[in-house]
């Protein structure tokens, strides 16, 4: 599906949803796909996560452009309009 997409959104769900936007996070920074990744927090859903991210990021165990590809935006269309404009930090 990857090969197929424009672009990856997470949804709220599970652990299988989890999985799935690490995985894309992950292939991104290893740069097999240069694609935007995008998380639309629907009521705060994803707060805890990104709130673990940065504590990744400033224990120096996520670099800081890999936490800024991850777009997070509350409305769809902010979410889709900041993916349209998505420039990969390691890719020209």
């Amino acid at each position: 599906m990857l090969s197929l997409c424009d672009g990856v959104v997470a949804l709220p769900g599970g652990t299988g949803t989890l999985d799935e936007l690490f995985e894309v996070l992950s292939l991104s920074q290893i740069g097999s796909h240069y694609k935007p990744c995008g998380v639309l927090n629907m009521q705060g859903y994803f707060d805890g996560l990104i709130s673990f991210l940065k504590h990744m990021r400033d224990s120096g165990f996520l670099h800081p452009d890999y936490f800024d590809m991850l777009i997070v935006e509350s409305d769809p269309e902010l979410l889709l309009q900041r993916m349209k404009t998505f420039s990969h930090p390691h890719h020209q």
